[in-house]
């Protein structure tokens, strides 16, 4: 349940938005002007009738305490998840003013709404239980084995194809373009491979991605040999680590891990998009036991993912783990107390010791894109060298012990060209020249900012 009178800032609705359009039409209904009868509960459901271009209102109802985020119905014809009339209603709850007064029963209409989730909810729990006994282990055991047989010949082949690439010389990569890679990709897909489909599809975009593409093409064709080789070895490699080559090479995984119940900060919400897929990425933080996890959702093309979770609220639940070596994900599983905001912020490092941290996770995952860092205390700052920003550790923080024992000096991370935009600015606003806390990925292309907070007592800023 929510707690009473405990509501989100603005920021942490719009951050619900699945557009920019969305947001700037939600915030015009964020008043009160064209409500009637909205009201909230303590079980987390707001409601209201907006006053629209026809004759009857539009009926709208959001529950905030829903376990994979806020869940939304309207009476609207928007195929916006959520549409604006619930991003406005959320916005007026926010201002906790009294236009929104908290009250015991919900009408009728909302009411249906609720009962019928709920109802819903029950009968696919009951449905994965009883699939869950009906699995028959044998049956599972040879579809196992089939896929198996299915990516080691497709793993052979894609071995022998790098090395007659390297015979024949780099340049020749040049030469045959994109359909020799996307040729490629299609076989292992055929080989259900999708981890080194989508590997080699990356490696068709390298000889056109500017001065120095050789030595990216073969780093890049490095790593996809190691794979390989680690998928055709893997019974000889220890347990974790062969956990992390089948899940790179994209076999189906679950969360196995047993589940950890802690308070869990949100510290990043934000999508990627291609022609097939939506994810979407959460970062949680566990307040009690500090460790960091990733939740994954998915939506189809265009639409925004069911799970979502603001910056900056927290939620008493259960997280099963993935296995693998270093694996950060992790599934959601009971919640116990609805999605608040939290002043918590996770401890943070320097910059020496968040590089460290990186090697450290990238030695027992060599395919590792990026690795989860909060920096403490740095501040952001143009660099000169690349005409880019950078974090830099403050100067009175020069003291702040290396990890890897070098003389104290400062030291500064550069901010990935990917993150330059609103984000970077907001950033900089942030800061002001002086010390911010930066939650972001750090990886060799430089550090991504996702989430800042001011030195001194104030919210979570969403940068992405």
């Amino acid at each position: 349940m929510t707690q009473q009178g405990v509501r989100w800032t603005a920021d942490q609705v719009l951050a619900l938005a699945p557009d920019a359009p969305s947001r700037k039409a939600g915030s015009k209904l964020g008043v009160a002007g064209p409500w009637s009868q909205a009201e909230s509960s303590g079980e987390g459901m707001v409601w209201g009738l907006c006053k629209g271009s026809g004759s009857k209102p539009y009926q709208t109802v959001v529950d905030v305490a829903d376990a994979a985020g806020p869940a939304y119905k309207c009476s609207c014809p928007s195929r916006k998840f959520p549409c604006k009339h619930a991003l406005g209603l959320l916005l007026l709850w926010a201002e906790a003013d009294g236009s929104v007064p908290d009250a015991q029963t919900l009408p009728d209409w909302a009411e249906q709404w609720a009962e019928g989730r709920r109802k819903r909810a029950q009968t696919k729990r009951d449905t994965d239980a009883a699939g869950g006994a009906a699995a028959d282990p044998e049956a599972v055991r040879r579809r196992a084995e089939r896929r198996a047989e299915r990516v080691t010949a497709g793993a052979s082949e894609l071995e022998q194809r790098l090395a007659d690439l390297l015979r024949g010389g780099l340049a020749s990569a040049e030469q045959a373009g994109y359909g020799m890679w996307e040729e490629t990709a299609a076989r292992m897909v055929d080989a259900q491979a999708p981890g080194l489909a989508a590997r080699v599809r990356e490696l068709g975009a390298i000889p056109a991605s500017g001065p120095g593409w050789p030595v990216r093409l073969l780093e890049e064709c490095a790593l996809l040999h190691l794979l390989d080789r680690g998928w055709l070895r893997r019974d000889l490699l220890p347990a974790e680590l062969a956990a992390t080559v089948r899940s790179r090479i994209g076999l189906p995984s679950s969360a196995d891990g047993r589940p950890t119940r802690d308070r869990w900060l949100v510290l990043a919400q934000y999508d990627t998009a291609d022609s097939r897929l939506t994810t979407r990425r959460i970062w949680l933080h566990g307040t009690e036991s500090g460790h960091t996890a990733l939740l994954l959702s998915y939506g189809a093309a265009g639409r925004a993912p069911a799970l979502s979770l603001p910056v900056g609220l927290a939620l008493d639940a259960e997280l099963s783990a993935y296995a693998g070596d270093g694996q950060l994900r992790a599934d959601l599983g009971e919640q116990f107390t609805a999605p608040a905001p939290s002043p918590v912020r996770p401890q943070g490092a320097g910059v020496a010791e968040a590089a460290a941290r990186y090697g450290d996770a990238l030695g027992r995952d060599p395919w590792l894109e990026s690795w989860p860092v909060t920096l403490s205390r740095v501040i952001p700052t143009p660099d000169e060298a690349s005409g880019g920003w950078q974090l830099a550790d403050a100067e009175d923080d020069l003291e702040r012990p290396d990890p890897a024992g070098a003389d104290s000096e400062r030291l500064a991370v550069p901010i990935t060209p990917k993150a330059a935009g609103p984000g970077l600015w907001r950033l900089a606003a942030l800061s002001g020249g002086a010390p911010v806390t930066v939650f972001g990925e750090c990886g060799h292309r430089g550090f991504t900012p996702l989430t800042a907070w001011p030195e001194g007592p104030g919210e979570a800023v969403a940068l992405c």
